[in-house]
């Protein structure tokens, strides 16, 4: 066993990526935090050992839906109907993050055919969005607009992409799949301590709508740690979706009832926008690293791009011998996150309505053309660093869960409001919480959003475009057949966390346990610092500055939960650093 101790500030919570209960971000310019005593935390967990199963497993960030999905697995269930089981009970259960209120990603792999889907239901923007909609008449960005006002909802994504995953691959019924989350929302269940964090910091966030005091609030302050968080309206709107599958949320009496909040606050949703949601399944980015082959998300996700780019560039360096967390490693893993992030914010976007160099950016050729701008012993400042050119080689807060079953199928989702509780707003009626996720896309070229991201025209906001996300929910194949599936919750830092889980398993011998708990790393090209969790030691951040990293330790990143699958079984791990997530199998 071994104790981790550290600090928390609950009110940074509202500018974290969602079901950060234990971590926070500096505030940016637009929303700043206010005030708020520290609170110490304090965990004990055993980091040795993964969970370990036979028959199949479930990783989560709330245990009640990791056994919601166990459950289903274990009634003859496969991953699909277990993963979109945990996708409606962490609606209920996880609050902050989970949601039939926000969207997503879901990749798939499907054993029996062999083929990988990525399921793309990720937000879209109301028909009447335009470009300059967060601009006043200067032509600046009017702070907060597009984070917590009516205008920052999306067309939210997430029950249609559950159901279209369930009625493709799953094998159980909707209303089977769903029962779980109606019953916890219905009898309720105890406020966890790391939720009481996340509702205390969000006090002003939530209460100044009545819709969400409601649900959130007791005695005119949040719920606290043991009392019951009772969501009455939120199993009315599940058993109408349960009863007359998405139709009720898109275009039935759900679908009212958001019309009509967004009437009444100046809101751009539509009922033409909810009808003409589509879910859209894509193909998977893969590349290849010292023998795996990995598969994650495409655009709009940025993720799977940059995680492969990342690694073509990484693959020429002996990592293993360097060592895991030396100096040398993280210098080169940082140089190389800023290139891909300087790539980032200038060819990313929503790839039905921009032209995404995916196959350049995940070139070899090009990551060869990259690594000759690192230099192995110094670092290179951000300002000296500009998009590259990938096209000559074409030819926040979020949460994840992993599920992995007997018969090899896997589920890798990830997905979100975008910051904790989204916009704050529950609709009227409803118990749906909604996201604020139009703050993905670049209100103004060269202006960061919540998480520092500067994007550009790529990116802009326009009618149903969907805003380009981070979100890298991840499979690891090897000779063919599954071998890890992970992903993390954690904005902008999603790709860095899940890309090191990866190295720690595949360079570094670690179990999955082991991965998890190495402190991480993150550099995202602007700002210009590399940002280091506590427990590198002194040497290691003294050489590393000497290189002219501008090191800035700071409290956790991520929330992983991963799966490996091994001949004797399955081996699993949630993240410690939500002490609410718990793997289980069977």
């Amino acid at each position: 066993m071994q104790k981790f101790t550290g600090l928390c500030k609950p009110a940074a919570l509202a500018l974290l990526p969602l079901c950060t209960s234990l971590a926070f971000m500096p505030a940016c310019a637009q929303t700043p935090a206010p005030a708020a005593p520290v609170i110490k935390y304090d965990l004990t967990y055993d980091i040795i050992s993964p969970v370990h199963a036979k028959h199949g497993m479930v990783a989560t960030e709330q245990e009640l839906a990791t056994k919601v999905g166990v459950d289903i697995l274990k009634k003859g269930g496969n991953a699909v109907d277990a993963g979109v089981a945990v996708g409606f009970a962490l609606a209920v259960v996880l609050p902050n993050a989970g949601n039939i209120g926000g969207g997503g990603f879901m990749m798939i792999h499907d054993a029996k055919t062999g083929k990988n889907v990525a399921l793309d239901f990720r937000e879209m923007a109301p028909q009447r969005a335009t470009r300059n909609m967060y601009l006043d008449d200067k032509g600046n960005v009017v702070p907060g607009r597009s984070l917590y006002t009516h205008l920052a909802v999306g067309v939210p994504g997430t029950v249609a992409g559950l159901s279209h995953a369930l009625a493709k691959y799953g094998t159980m019924k909707l209303s089977q799949v769903i029962q779980p989350a109606i019953e916890l929302a219905e009898k309720g269940y105890p406020v966890s301590p790391g939720l009481a964090l996340i509702l205390a910091a969000e006090r002003e966030h939530l209460g100044q709508w009545e819709s969400s005091r409601a649900i959130f609030f007791k005695d005119g302050r949040p719920l606290q740690a043991g009392e019951m968080l009772v969501q009455k309206d939120l199993a009315k709107s599940m058993r109408l979706i349960a009863k007359e599958g998405p139709k009720a949320f898109y275009e039935g009496a759900i679908a009212k009832k958001i019309v009509a909040e967004m009437d009444k606050h100046g809101g751009l949703i539509s009922s033409d926008d909810l009808k003409n949601y589509k879910v859209v399944e894509r193909v998977p980015v893969t590349g290849n690293y010292r023998g795996y082959q990995v598969m994650s998300m495409p655009p709009p996700s940025s993720g799977g791009v940059h995680i492969i780019q990342m690694m073509n560039i990484l693959e020429r360096y002996p990592l293993k011998e360097y060592g895991a967390d030396s100096a040398q490693s993280i210098h080169l893993m940082a140089e190389t996150m800023k290139l891909a992030y300087a790539d980032r914010s200038e060819y990313l976007g929503d790839p039905d309505f921009t032209k995404v160099p995916v196959k350049g950016l995940t070139s070899r050729a090009y990551a060869d053309e990259l690594a000759k701008k690192i230099n192995p012993d110094r670092a290179t400042p951000s300002s000296e660093i500009k998009p590259g050119q990938p096209q000559p080689y074409e030819s926040d807060q979020t949460t994840h869960y992993s599920v992995a079953d007997k018969d090899g199928n896997l589920v890798a989702t990830t997905y979100t409001l975008n910051l904790n509780f989204g916009s704050g707003i529950v609709a009227t009626g409803t118990g749906i919480t909604l996201n604020n996720e139009m703050d993905d896309f670049s209100a103004k070229p060269g202006v960061p959003n919540a998480f520092g991201l500067v994007g550009g025209d790529a990116n802009a906001v326009g009618p149903y475009k969907r805003p380009l996300s981070s979100m890298s929910p991840t499979f690891v194949l090897k000779d063919g057949k599954p071998f890890l599936v992970t992903g993390s919750p954690g904005g902008s830092r999603i790709i860095t966390t899940t890309l090191q889980t990866i190295l720690n398993v595949i360079d570094y011998d670690m179990n999955v346990a082991e991965a998890t708990i190495t402190p991480r790393i993150h550099h995202q090209w602007a700002p210009d610092q590399l940002r280091v969790e506590k427990g590198l030691s002194a040497d290691t951040v003294k050489i590393l500055q000497d290189k002219g990293q501008k090191v800035s330790v700071q409290p956790s990143m991520g929330r992983t939960q991963t799966i490996q699958i091994k001949p004797d079984g399955f081996y699993g791990f949630s993240d410690p650093r939500n002490p609410d997530g718990r793997t289980l199998g069977f």
